[in-house]
């Protein structure tokens, strides 16, 4: 379930700094050592500047120290043919790592708890990967272990 490139969704999702629980979809970009997962939290709010041009993909303007993935809605990407209805965004400042042990008591039940969206296609995830291991936004330990 939590392995690279999948993408789940948990109608009631409980963030690490204690903001109220909502409906949030959960990208796995990498499984580490210790039963750690780097994450991102795909968001539909677009927090980039207006004059940019928004294609699907990688947008890095390290100037602006802005590194964003982004998923144009209704492209699929992945291997069920599964897409965004919105244009959602994945921000290389915003990875973080969850501990399996402590996702699975607290979301212990597929169906109820979350849903597995699907699997990254293997080119959509290489992207990701390479947006954000080239990213001077990205904190350092983090494109360390997408080098590996």
């Amino acid at each position: 379930m939590y392995h690279a490139g999948s993408l789940l969704y948990f109608p009631n999702f409980y963030f690490k700094n204690g903001a109220k629980t909502k409906p949030k979809y959960f990208l796995v970009i990498k499984e580490m050592e210790a039963e750690l997962l780097l994450v991102s939290l795909p968001s539909s709010v677009d927090h980039l500047p207006r004059f940019i041009e928004q294609p699907h993909g990688c947008i890095e303007i390290p100037e602006g120290n802005i590194c964003c993935y982004l998923f144009k809605s209704g492209v699929k990407i992945a291997e069920n043919e599964w897409a965004f209805d919105l244009d959602t965004y994945l921000y290389g400042e915003h990875l973080d790592e969850y501990e399996i042990s402590l996702l699975a008591d607290i979301y212990p039940l597929e169906g109820i708890d979350y849903e597995i969206v699907g699997t990254l296609t293997g080119e959509e995830l290489a992207a990701i990967i390479h947006c954000f291991s080239n990213s001077a936004t990205v904190k350092r330990k983090y494109k360390r272990l997408l080098a590996k």
